[in-house]
């Protein structure tokens, strides 16, 4: 059986991946909320809009456009009707819920790692080139979550 991505499709349509992740507990399988999806497009748009700002520091930048990757991969993650407590596994998730390739959302995975270190060690090692792409990135997912097809 062929599987297709379906994020554009009128009717969402779990990928076999996601439920095997609900199937083993690291997903939970929850009905699409359209009030919570445009809640969470609106927080990542407005926070990857200001990590764009130059006056702001770079860590500052970097800040806004994690937590903006993080919200709009949520939002694209609750279209398919799951959710994630762990923010890794929404990042990785993109393969599946908006067609990212691995070499795509290995910058999330860099920053991911980077923004653990930061929090919980105090290490803040993040650089310009870091922060670029990321927030190219978060740009990509923004653009493939406003292509889904709206909720009901």
């Amino acid at each position: 059986m062929a599987e297709t991505l379906c994020f554009s499709a009128a009717i969402r349509m779990p990928s076999r991946q996601l439920a095997n992740l609900e199937r083993i507990g690291k997903l939970k399988a929850e009905p699409p909320a359209k009030a919570e999806f445009g809640g969470l497009l609106r927080s990542g748009s407005a926070r990857l809009k200001d990590s764009t700002n130059s006056a702001l520091s770079r860590d500052s930048k970097f800040d806004l456009a994690y937590n903006g990757a993080h919200a709009l991969a949520l939002a694209a993650l609750r279209w398919h009707g799951f959710r994630s407590e762990n923010r890794y596994l929404v990042f990785q998730c993109l393969e599946h819920t908006l067609g990212f390739e691995a070499r795509e959302w290995r910058v999330l995975d860099e920053a991911h790692r980077k923004r653990n270190v930061a929090e919980y060690e105090g290490e803040i090692d993040i650089d310009d080139a870091l922060v670029d792409a990321l927030i190219r990135a978060a740009k990509e997912i923004e653009r493939r979550v406003r292509a889904l097809t709206p909720l009901k």
